[in-house]
């Protein structure tokens, strides 16, 4: 999810470390190092991507912090479009914000403080990642973290949001001024069969533009028609 944010470092470090999982803990290697590392990352902005949200998921679990990958990188854990957006997405709680900062300064991560105040910001390997403790306009819960499901991302294995709850932040996300229609329909597409799809329209089909956007899954038949309720069907 990206936005515009502050680029200023709130971290001390100016680059992003070679951060290599051992078996038992996390090597930093010298400066040297971190510049062969950087000419070693993948040229394909996909897999660097992957490669980033592989680190930040390893540091989160590491430290046991409850999290979920969110965004393109879970709709491709989930079996989705390998086409990723600009960035890797987690989720946590509000008031989990700090120490889960602490935890990626700690290993050397730029952590940045955007305008916004729904996310934080990191870097991992040159590539984006949002720390996101507001999803659409609601807080990240506990219920939401517990129905995350365990996913490998290439080699490493985290919780990952339900698609149920992917598809209502993004449509949540919807208003006036953003309503990008063609970046969610492959997603709706692709996912449509683990998608809840009467409770994406409970929690967000009340809503113009989400509506308007399950009107077109409709039309298109990526989701069967909405059932009127038996008081409808009673109506001459």
């Amino acid at each position: 999810m990206t936005q515009n944010a502050d680029d200023a470092a709130v971290g001390a470090s100016g680059r992003v470390p070679d951060l290599r999982v051992a078996k038992n803990h996390l090597e930093h290697p010298s400066p040297r190092g971190v510049r062969d590392q950087e000419q070693n990352l993948p040229r394909d902005r996909n897999q660097a991507i992957l490669e980033a949200a592989k680190q930040v998921g390893t540091l989160l679990k590491r430290k046991g912090h409850a999290f979920a990958l969110a965004g393109s990188v879970a709709v491709y854990a989930h079996g989705g479009s390998e086409n990723l957006q600009h960035d890797a997405d987690f989720c946590v709680r509000p008031d989990d914000v700090e120490a889960v900062a602490a935890t990626l300064r700690e290993a050397g991560l730029e952590v940045h403080t955007p305008p916004e105040d729904w996310l934080l910001k990191a870097k991992c390997f040159g590539q984006d990642i949002d720390i996101i403790f507001t999803l659409a306009h609601r807080p990240v819960t506990t219920a939401m973290l517990e129905r995350a499901v365990e996913l490998p991302v290439d080699s490493v294995r985290m919780p990952v949001l339900v698609p149920t709850d992917l598809m209502e932040s993004l449509l949540a996300a919807f208003s006036e001024h953003y309503c990008d229609f063609g970046a969610v329909l492959p997603i709706a597409r692709s996912l449509r069969e683990k998608i809840d799809w009467e409770r994406v329209r409970r929690a967000t089909g009340e809503a113009p533009m989400p509506a308007a956007f399950l009107f077109l899954l409709e039309r298109l038949n990526v989701i069967p028609p909405r059932q009127p309720c038996p008081a409808q069907q009673e109506q001459p």
